[in-house]
């Protein structure tokens, strides 16, 4: 099934996060696949900061411990064997350098959250979570990821 091109600037945001080697038509294709772990991440980051549940953001510390540790996040396992058969997209490879670098980010950021929580200061974690929150928040609006670009600067990076 041939799908319609995204933007140039989406389909360049998209390479930035280590989709550089494709061409257009596959970054297209790909786009869902590339948000569906963020969105669901970002709907846990959410819930888990609202109730300041420790429990909740212990379970999403292990999923982004678990992207850098595993060749895809958890939820792209949900999304290659399952999601994609439905929806007739092609298998996401596994995940790049600026996506691991980002989990790493994440997993600090996330440990951040429960001990503040865990300590009581519940205003400290709000702040911290919601900051948090805008990076999952751009990438799945507008395919813009912060970590991808710093990891591109710092390691000097040309998207192609």
């Amino acid at each position: 099934m041939k799908t319609r091109n995204l933007s140039k600037i989406r389909i360049y945001r998209i390479k930035c996060q280590g989709f550089s080697g494709y061409t257009d038509e596959a970054v297209s294709q790909l786009a869902f696949a590339n948000k569906f772990p963020v969105v669901i991440c970002a709907t846990l980051l959410a819930i888990g900061v609202s109730l300041a549940s420790i429990p909740i953001l212990s379970f999403l510390l292990l999923i982004s411990f678990l992207s850098l540790v595993l060749p895809y996040n958890p939820f792209d396992y949900l999304y290659n064997y399952g999601v994609r058969k439905v929806i007739g997209k092609p298998f996401l490879p596994p995940r790049s350098r600026q996506f691991k670098f980002a989990c790493t980010l994440a997993t600090l950021w996330i440990g951040l959250h429960i001990f503040l929580f865990a300590m009581g200061h519940t205003t400290a974690g709000y702040i911290s979570g919601a900051l948090m929150f805008c990076v999952p928040f751009l990438v799945a609006t507008i395919d813009l990821c912060i970590p991808s670009m710093i990891y591109n600067y710092l390691f000097k990076v040309k998207i192609q």
